[in-house]
């Protein structure tokens, strides 16, 4: 008989020692790192330069645990985006809570898989407990099924799967078995605040990207709630998706929730809310109002990684059917769990078979800080929000161009003298100038026809110094470059 082969003591010692003596390896330098997160620049001055390494070839040999992971940490410091940091404010990105930093690196440790109970009865138990507190926290029924993906567009893919499959079940098609083909467009309504995320989710779902009808009473996107009416009375009773977004991306506005959902209701549409950031209203007193009636609709997307303060990726999908679910993203094979296993199985209500333990860092921070705790980390951007709007009011060359009801301001640059596309072109220019500056992370965007600044508060690390600082570099680097253009 032949002899098995002699192990690989590199694989089976060398990896292992590695692994037993990483953590202790790694302490020091994240500590280091970790500590300096609120006075790191934003962005790196020249990241190119330190870039310009990671064009080699793959090693033969490779240079051990230790050389590969303090070259990844200078990459970081040289190259590396301070997102965890107090001066972050481009695309919603909130920080890390301690607790949620600490159960993400459990999760990496353990290599935690959750996508059935089988492979992980805890981390399937502990994601259906996490998203029963999410629901408690942002006031949603507690009837409502959910699932981790891995942030708002894959929630909003999951929200409007289920749209999709009822649907198509409301004119007698299982769409999810048979497809879309030879059946009429599915009719979509919203306002101009809707998402890219929904017009890409549609396009990925074979609705098309461009089959969306937007109501809108003027061209910050604001609903014309008279002419959604119509639109829906036009419908005939015929079934349709409507799209109620709570929170637009450059001012922070909310669609009329209640208003929107108990009139689509009456018309028979399916009603999908985007609340991505802006769900997170319902955690402060003083903001709820503007998530009335949420609890109403059909289904509900939210993202962890912004105003839940835990690290990418992290997002959640609710849906009142878990049935639609089932029949949206069923699939089988021999070696998976049966349709009728009574043990969960989250990879088959949802698009991911491939899943991590995101349930972790989101089940720890709702076990350290509770409700309390995020209801004040909340108000606390909510107030650095309001401290920043009261600072650019008082500034003499910045101009506020909307209200405040969230985390987001929206304002530019405005020296005087100049007419609204001058200003347009000069706010694109300065809006470079701060990117490449490094100090903060803050890009322009479009309110209306205008060029604007959106800085979105959703880190609890952030500070009201951090909010001055911001007012003055802006102003600073706007002056610059009209002395430069003079």
């Amino acid at each position: 008989m032949n002899r098995p082969a002699s192990p690989d003591t590199w694989v089976t010692e060398q990896l292992r020692a590695e692994a037993d003596r990483l953590v202790r390896m790694l302490a020091d330098d994240l500590q280091e790192a970790i500590a300096g997160v609120d006075e790191r620049m934003a962005m790196p001055p020249d990241p190119n330069a330190a870039l310009a390494g990671l064009s080699e070839p793959l090693p033969e040999h490779g240079s051990g645990v230790w050389s590969a992971l303090e070259r990844l940490l200078e990459l970081q410091e040289a190259a590396g985006t301070n997102s965890a940091g107090p001066r972050c404010y481009h695309f919603v990105v909130g920080g890390n809570t301690p607790a949620a930093h600490g159960a993400d690196l459990v999760a990496s440790a353990f290599d935690v898989l959750t996508y059935t109970w089988v492979v992980s009865p805890v981390g399937v138990r502990m994601e259906l407990q996490a998203l029963d507190w999410l629901k408690e926290l942002l006031g949603l029924p507690a009837s409502l099924a959910g699932v981790m993906v891995t942030g708002a567009t894959m929630a909003n893919f999951v929200g409007l799967a289920a749209a999709r499959q009822w649907w198509g079940e409301q004119l007698g098609y299982d769409v999810s078995e048979t497809g879309l083909a030879g059946l009429p467009q599915m009719p979509v309504l919203t306002s101009g605040y809707v998402h890219a995320a929904t017009r890409k989710v549609l396009a990925l779902q074979g609705v098309g990207r461009g089959h969306i009808q937007e109501f809108t009473a003027d061209a910050s996107g604001r609903l014309d709630l008279e002419a959604f009416a119509r639109g829906l009375a036009a419908l005939d009773g015929h079934p349709a998706v409507v799209v109620a977004n709570a929170g637009e991306v450059n001012a922070g506005h909310f669609d009329p929730l209640e208003e929107m959902i108990d009139l689509a209701h009456e018309h028979n549409c399916w009603v999908h809310v985007d609340g991505a950031f802006g769900l997170f209203a319902a955690v402060s007193p003083r903001t709820a109002h503007l998530v009335r009636g949420v609890e109403k609709a059909d289904s509900v997307t939210v993202d962890g990684h912004k105003w839940l303060n835990v690290p990418y990726d992290s997002g959640y999908a609710f849906v009142r059917d878990r049935d639609l679910l089932v029949r949206a993203f069923r699939y089988s094979a021999d070696y998976l769990p049966a349709e009728d296993d009574p043990r969960p199985t989250m990879g088959a209500i949802g698009p991911e078979s491939s899943r991590r333990a995101r349930c972790f860092a989101v089940w720890a921070t709702l076990k350290a800080y509770g409700r309390e705790g995020h209801r004040r980390i909340v108000e606390h951007c909510l107030d650095i929000a309001q401290h920043f709007a009261s600072e650019v009011d008082r500034a003499p060359m910045l101009e506020r161009m909307a209200d405040v009801p969230l985390n987001i301001v929206a304002f530019r640059f405005n020296p005087g003298g100049l007419d609204d596309a001058e200003l347009d072109r000069l706010n694109r220019q300065l809006g470079e100038e701060v990117l490449e500056d490094g100090r903060f992370l803050i890009g322009t965007s479009k309110l209306g026809p205008r060029t604007i600044f959106r800085p979105a508060f959703a880190n609890w690390r952030t500070r009201h110094e951090d909010v001055e600082e911001l007012a003055r570099v802006i102003a600073e680097l706007g002056q610059a470059l009209l002395e430069g253009s003079g």
